[in-house]
């Protein structure tokens, strides 16, 4: 079965940052990928997320509105919508 495209929407892309603002329905990912840049996401409303890894594994984060975490650069998933609701976060891209 497959799955909604997340709309991601590139807000700055300069040389310092790239900030993408990312909009999932239910069930909607983003696809695979590699993050090239370290990286800070901030939930616009509570994100239930499911990850899936590169050796298969799957795992679940809920970030609630308003609240942040950061990675480092090389981090590779697929990342779902996990919830009931639509959800939204900025992904802050440190060049």
């Amino acid at each position: 079965m497959s799955r909604p495209e997340a709309i991601a929407t590139q807000v700055i892309d300069d040389a310092r940052v790239r900030v993408t603002r990312f909009d999932f329905v239910p069930n909607a990912e983003t696809g695979w990928h590699t993050h090239g840049f370290d990286y800070v996401i901030t939930a616009v409303t509570d994100c239930d997320m499911l990850l899936e890894h590169p050796d298969g594994t799957q795992s679940e984060m809920h970030v609630p509105a308003g609240t942040a975490y950061r990675r480092m650069e090389g981090v590779e998933h697929n990342v779902i919508n996990n919830g009931r609701a639509d959800m939204q976060f900025v992904e802050v891209e440190l060049k």
